[in-house]
């Protein structure tokens, strides 16, 4: 099946900055471009890390604060302070930066995302040089997919390709993104499979499972698994 890759949703028209660009210059950038962080690139355009609104608000979480060290200070906190510190990009980014190229999938970079708790992730090339990037609201274009769009990746994609299915024996309905599968299979077997496929495409917000099938098969792969068990 086809799916989304961060090609499909990345921005490409992005601004990268320069390890020694000052503090106020990069809050401007940040103001004047609406976006809320940028990538730091070396003299080769390779990203080295990032600058985002969080790295730049320690200066006002630690205002009128002593900067110097404390004991059994957190690794958290120490961070936060020597960045509130910084005064030029290599000094307030957080380093080394999570990238991901053009072919990661939409749904790879989620997780990303989701296990590093971040907001963005800058796109680049084989060698390292930023070509995009990729915010939360970006991977959210994969469900802007218009309906007619869902279900005809469904009927194609999952039922005839994948599955093999008589695509006159099953209904496909999509409404607002949400899948209902209605009909009759062969074998009860492969509802979930089916189903599993069809949350898979791109676009689809939920699956409706409203399928049937003529001969309940599962006893006998239980069976069959049980004969082949060492």
């Amino acid at each position: 099946m086809n799916r989304w890759k961060i090609k499909d949703v990345m921005t490409s028209d992005v601004v990268a900055v320069r390890p020694d660009m000052p503090f106020k210059e990069i809050v401007d950038i940040l103001a004047v471009r609406g976006i809320s962080a940028v990538p730091v690139v070396d003299d080769d355009d390779r990203v080295i890390g990032v600058v985002s609104e969080a790295d730049l608000l320690h200066k006002t979480e630690f205002s009128g604060e002593s900067l110097a060290g404390r004991l059994m200070e957190g690794r958290r906190h120490r961070t936060a302070r020597e960045k509130a510190a910084g005064d030029v990009a290599r000094e307030l980014m957080t380093s080394p930066a999570v990238t991901v190229t053009a072919d990661t999938s939409v749904v790879e970079a989620a997780r990303i995302m989701e296990a590093r708790e971040i907001k963005r992730l800058p796109v680049v090339d084989d060698n390292g040089r930023v070509m995009g990037i990729a915010a939360r609201r970006d991977l959210l274009k994969a469900f802007l997919q218009p309906d007619a769009a869902i279900r005809a990746e469904v009927r194609e994609q999952v039922l005839d390709r994948a599955l093999w299915i008589d695509k006159t024996s099953v209904s496909v309905e999509v409404t607002d993104g949400v899948v209902t599968l209605g009909g009759e299979l062969e074998r009860k077997s492969l509802i979930p499979i089916a189903v599993r496929l069809t949350r898979g495409v791109d676009g689809v917000v939920d699956v409706v499972d409203k399928l049937t099938y003529l001969r309940d098969d599962t006893a006998d792969l239980r069976a069959s698994r049980y004969m082949t068990a060492p």
